[in-house]
């Protein structure tokens, strides 16, 4: 799509979103002003084709990506959830997911899940009761929103279904699954810490919420690898529900239990600084570990070696990509699947390591991954 094209190329400084009339072109001073700032004049509408050439990328690119990013003339409305902002990765998405709406001209209301499955399907029903746009959800557990969602499915509102299945994507007419393969990233983690502990030992997992299907995924993983390496012993796989209080219980009973751990994976970077500081009051800082997400306080983690290596879960790329696909979806009337938005985009990130933690906090502080 010649849009994130766009989105890349035109990374730079964040900026407060401008202000002009409707009939104007505002003008582009590549010296006084970034490259993000030139993509949000690209993106208010008739003066994009001809600033996008003028910074010498081809007509036929420039009016592609002129259409691409073009404003709807009103604001839309979209709704969002996920599981809680009281996790990391989903508070630097809604972060993405209105700054993308800022671009867009969405107005992007949150609806939070708070981490508790009871408290979303009640937010979801409320999202449900409203007229929106276009909408966007990470559900905290497989099947808990299905007929909020459905309802609002029915009523013509496309749905994009974000990072975890909602229900299976053939039982639900979502417009679009954008989300990472949570498979490798369970994997490529464990395989990572395996090397650390030159594939013997005792490891746990600490899992994320049980009937999260990208938490599913990242156990599948885990044991994919750990089944390669005979003389480990996998001693602990107690689910903590994403809890950083939660996860400090358990691993206070854990280092208590077994006075050899070698590694452990954890479903997501929170719960691994906060086993973390568990393990640093009982002087067990010697265990490696890994987690999923790559947010911020893991790349300093990593860096510095608290850490042995994490993998990018892009929140920004999912939360942003569905404003995106909401846009494309009500303004350019894309349809799901062929000629249209595929059913299921995949969101891949790298795994990371000391190596390349640094680039990916420069690409998280800009939203693009």
């Amino acid at each position: 799509m010649a849009l994130l094209g766009a989105i890349l190329f035109c990374a730079g400084e964040p900026i407060n979103q401008p202000v002009w009339e409707d009939n104007m072109i505002p003008e582009f001073d590549p010296k006084k002003q970034s490259r993000r700032d030139f993509f949000q004049l690209a993106a208010a509408g008739a003066g994009a084709a001809a600033m996008l050439g003028g910074m010498g990328i081809s007509p036929a690119l420039a009016a592609d990506m002129a259409a691409a990013a073009g404003r709807s003339d009103k604001p839309l409305k979209a709704a969002f959830s996920n599981a809680g902002l009281q996790a990391t990765w989903c508070a630097q998405g809604k972060q993405a997911a209105e700054y993308f709406g800022k671009l867009f001209n969405v107005e992007v209301t949150w609806f939070d899940g708070e981490l508790s499955a009871p408290k979303q399907q009640k937010a979801i029903e409320d999202m449900a009761s409203q007229k929106w746009d276009f909408v966007a959800i990470q559900a905290f557990g497989i099947g808990t929103l299905t007929d909020s969602v459905n309802k609002m499915i029915k009523a013509g509102i496309p749905v994009m279904d974000m990072d975890t299945l909602i229900a299976p994507l053939d039982s639900i007419e979502v417009h679009s699954l954008l989300a990472p393969d949570n498979e490798f990233m369970g994997a490529a983690v464990t395989s990572a810490l395996m090397d650390a502990i030159g594939g013997k030992g005792k490891v746990v997992m600490t899992q994320g919420a049980l009937g999260h299907t990208g938490a599913q995924g990242r156990a599948r993983g885990f044991k994919s690898v750990v089944k390669n390496y005979p003389n480990v012993e996998v001693v602990d796989e107690q689910p903590a529900d994403w809890d950083v209080t939660k996860v400090a219980r358990i691993w206070e009973t854990l280092l208590t239990k077994y006075p050899q751990i070698d590694a452990a994976f954890f479903h997501n970077d929170d719960m691994a600084l906060a086993a973390y500081n568990v393990m640093k009051q009982h002087n067990r800082t010697g265990i490696k570990i890994g987690g999923v997400d790559a947010m911020p306080p893991a790349l300093d983690a990593v860096a510095d070696g608290r850490m042995t290596a994490t993998v990018r879960n892009p929140s920004c790329r999912i939360h942003g990509y569905s404003v995106i696909a909401g846009v494309a979806a009500v303004v350019g009337g894309e349809k799901t699947g062929t000629g249209g938005i595929p059913k299921n985009i995949v969101t891949d990130g790298p795994v990371v390591t000391k190596a390349n933690a640094a680039g990916m906090q420069w690409m998280e502080d800009h939203f693009l991954i």
